[in-house]
């Protein structure tokens, strides 16, 4: 399993994406997985909409 962000985002207008708390992505041959390290339900049904713990990245951290 991998768990670095894939060269194409899955579930691209996720929140997960964005958040300050930095998602895992866990990849199988068949399926991408985002782990979330501040939700109790560690992997939320994909695309995130609405999240009560999301905190948008800060500026300085950039995009990759």
């Amino acid at each position: 399993m991998e768990e670095q962000p894939p060269s194409e985002l899955p579930y691209p207008t996720s929140l997960c994406h964005r958040c300050a708390a930095p998602p895992k992505y866990v990849r199988t041959k068949t399926s991408t997985f985002i782990l979330c390290p501040l939700l109790p339900q560690k992997y939320p049904p994909q695309p995130v909409v609405r999240c009560p713990l999301f905190q948008p990245k800060s500026p300085e951290a950039g995009e990759k």
